[in-house]
């Protein structure tokens, strides 16, 4: 297949040519030479005012309007301007002096109030005042805080211990006592010589759960009020 050869070569190749820069080409600039007749004149840049306009067709201006008998003129007071700047003087209040701070030998000062030495902050409206979100913060901890307290309140009225009635006081002695017969029965069922380890484990634990059924009961004969926990 043929070359591709775009229709805007040609046109391409003489705007080239036609915009190419006197300062892209080699030797000296073709600059026109000054004419001599055209030299600076004095005053030539000064700006020229337009010229007064004359009456136009021979027309006059019209006369001054007479006042009318209702027209008051205004009566202009001349002021003592001297005097009332005296006055204004004498009553104004003094200008206090602009303070400075010296910081060498040499008194080179500058003004006090740019040089971070006073103590503007502290002298804000809301200086010490605690911000908003700090306020909104502490409100919402303090809720926190309080729900936290009561569901610990309601958790603990749920597991809040109760009284033994006398009823139910005699009814577990009564249970543990003959609990304790049961095992103490057993107990004095054993052989004499326990010589295998299972006898002596099982010997063992009959002694523990007599003594813990022993400590029941003397907890509870010594104790008239019994609480317990749900």
């Amino acid at each position: 297949p043929l070359r591709y050869i775009s229709k805007y070569r040609e046109f391409v190749k003489h705007e080239a040519v036609k915009n190419k820069s006197q300062w892209k080409t080699m030797g000296p600039a073709k600059v026109a030479v000054p004419s001599p007749n055209d030299f600076l004149q004095k005053h030539s840049k000064e700006p020229k005012l337009a010229p007064k306009k004359k009456e136009e067709d021979g027309k006059k201006l019209l006369p001054l309007s007479v006042p009318q008998r209702t027209y008051r003129p205004v009566i202009r007071i001349k002021k003592n301007f001297i005097n009332k700047n005296a006055v204004a003087v004498i009553r104004g209040v003094p200008k206090k002096p602009r303070p400075f701070c010296v910081d060498t030998r040499q008194g080179d000062k500058y003004p006090l109030e740019p040089s971070g030495l006073v103590p503007k902050y502290i002298k804000k409206k809301n200086y010490g005042v605690t911000p908003k979100y700090v306020t909104r913060r502490n409100e919402e901890i303090k809720r926190e805080e309080e729900e936290y307290e009561a569901s610990v309140l309601e958790q603990l009225k749920k597991k809040a211990m109760k009284t033994l009635s006398d009823e139910e006081r005699t009814n577990i002695l009564k249970a543990l006592k003959k609990n304790w017969e049961e095992i103490n029965h057993a107990y004095q069922g054993l052989p004499v010589l326990t010589d295998t380890r299972y006898k002596k484990i099982h010997k063992e634990e009959l002694e523990l759960k007599l003594k813990q059924l022993e400590h029941d009961i003397a907890a509870i004969e010594k104790h008239k009020n019994v609480y317990i926990a749900d």
